[in-house]
């Protein structure tokens, strides 16, 4: 990543719209923003190479691909250590289940995003891979009965 952009007006709104409908086209970019084509353009590929805009995404319905069930899970590391923390870490990237996966403070150490089709498809990860792995010592799985708000967009100024 380059050094970091001082950010001006155009810069953020240029980002509030990309991450709004990241096929929006140039031109209705420009249009939103009014500029021209060119330094529209010129702006996003700054905002690409500074790191600012980190890639492009389609979203994608999971429960219309049978992957209706959410899981929250908590992690507890047998021991707190370096070694530990790197092979649970390598772990986790080959689980395609795993949406996201943070290191946390407070009293579990890893905080996991995971989605499966069913209670019994989830019971399998949990079995075969996530309580297998060898630095786990223990895991608190919190089911999702409802998503009240979910969203991929930042609160830009």
């Amino acid at each position: 990543m380059a050094s970091k952009l001082i950010l001006d007006a155009l810069d953020l709104k240029i980002l509030k719209i990309i991450q709004g409908n990241g096929q929006k086209k140039l031109k209705e970019i420009a249009s939103q923003v009014n500029l021209s084509l060119s330094p529209t353009h010129d702006r996003i590929r700054k905002l690409e190479k500074d790191g600012y805009i980190m890639s492009y995404v389609g979203l994608l319905n999971r429960k219309m691909l049978d992957l209706g069930l959410l899981v929250h899970c908590q992690v507890t590391l047998e021991k707190q250590n370096r070694k530990n923390f790197k092979e649970f870490e390598q772990a986790i990237q080959a689980f395609p289940e795993v949406l996201s996966c943070h290191l946390v403070s407070g009293n579990f150490d890893y905080y996991l995003m995971v989605v499966s089709s069913d209670v019994e498809s989830y019971n399998r990860f949990y079995q075969e891979k996530l309580a297998v792995l060898p630095t786990v010592a223990h895991i608190n799985s919190l089911f999702v009965m409802d998503e009240i708000k979910q969203s991929t967009e930042l609160p830009i100024p």
